[in-house]
């Protein structure tokens, strides 16, 4: 199914989620992902959508494959479509 437009909400909550599964603060995953602690609270605040490297770099700094996180915010996408 497509969606017409990619919800920075779901996006920054599902990446908030991995971020608690790992048990590490905006901080340290900030830090680990070279990226501002304010960027990455924006992404999570869904205030912001992340490029294609800041997702890349949360995602290795998470230790998990992008495709798990894609999957996951593909997922709510599907229950709550936004058009």
């Amino acid at each position: 199914m497509y969606i017409s437009t990619l919800d920075e909400k779901t996006v920054g909550a599902v990446i908030s989620e991995f971020r608690k599964r790992k048990g590490v603060s905006q901080e340290v995953l900030s830090g680990l992902a070279d990226i501002g602690r304010t960027h990455l609270s924006a992404i999570e605040h869904g205030q912001r959508k992340p490029t294609l490297e800041t997702f890349y770099r949360i995602c290795c700094a998470l230790d998990v494959s992008m495709e798990s996180v894609i999957r996951e915010i593909e997922k709510r996408l599907v229950k709550n479509p936004v058009m």
